[in-house]
């Protein structure tokens, strides 16, 4: 075995959600590329042909489900139906997310509730319906953000206070689960990436966040998916509870 070897995922299976656009299909294809046969979720299951297809040409099975990460009988259908079509659930990406930019004064409930139920509380559902299921030496991984670190300017309670949660939902769930069960559980926090949430900011913001980048520029997106491949593959396999930013320094200035 050579070191390369460790990032293989031959013969194991993952689950993306929030894989129809953006930085989701980027994981879905690389857990693929890496040997996975993949479980694309969303909300939008036309946009998931569009992912489906791009996995599937790396030779891998590959299936397709509706999802609302909000409701936790929809989570377990989602891996009910992973079992069932492709034999098992060996990782985790917890991806699907939303986000809004309303002044605090002005955030209804309803608005703070609806981002807290998706990108807090649906990774928790998805990961207990997972952790039920998964084998030792399976890996979760959950998209949190650098603004669960630090500020960047915009009114995000609601988002920053969900990505937060999940950061300390990665350091619990890790140590209950990893000695006990052999799952590792661990956090990317990125920066800014090209996606359907970036595409939404005002104009000039990325712009403004420039001195903040030290490494000068935006991430690519399949930077971001190595490091998702390296905590989900046996190369990451001393890896657990921790949250790494990949931001090209931000989260250090």
């Amino acid at each position: 075995m050579t070191v390369l070897d460790l990032f293989r995922l031959d013969g194991k299976t993952a689950i993306v959600t929030g894989a129809s656009s953006g930085l989701g299909v980027s994981f879905a294809v690389a857990l693929a590329e890496a040997g996975a046969d993949v479980a694309l979720a969303a909300r939008r299951v036309d946009r998931l042909e569009e992912t489906r297809a791009l996995v599937e040409a790396t030779g891998r099975r590959c299936i397709a489900v509706q999802t609302d990460v909000a409701d936790p009988d929809s989570c377990t259908a989602l891996v009910q139906r992973t079992v069932a079509e492709l034999g098992s659930v060996d990782v985790l990406v917890n991806n699907a997310g939303v986000g809004t930019a309303v002044p605090a004064t002005r955030e209804t409930p309803e608005q703070f509730r609806q981002v807290i139920d998706v990108n807090l509380n649906g990774c928790y559902w998805m990961a207990q319906a997972c952790g039920r299921v998964m084998q030792p030496g399976s890996s979760i991984v959950n998209i949190s953000s650098v603004l669960g670190i630090t500020t960047a300017g915009l009114p995000q309670a609601a988002y920053a206070a969900s990505k937060a949660g999940l950061i300390g939902l990665t350091r619990d769930l890790a140590v209950q689960w990893t000695g006990r069960k052999g799952i590792r559980v661990n956090a990317v926090a990125p920066g800014f990436f090209q996606s359907e949430m970036t595409e939404q900011y005002p104009d000039g913001y990325l712009d403004s966040m420039a001195p903040r980048m030290i490494a000068g520029r935006k991430g690519d997106p399949m930077e971001l998916a190595a490091m998702v491949l390296y905590l989900a593959s046996p190369a990451g396999g001393y890896v657990t509870g921790q949250t790494i930013a990949v931001d090209g320094g931000l989260t250090i200035t």
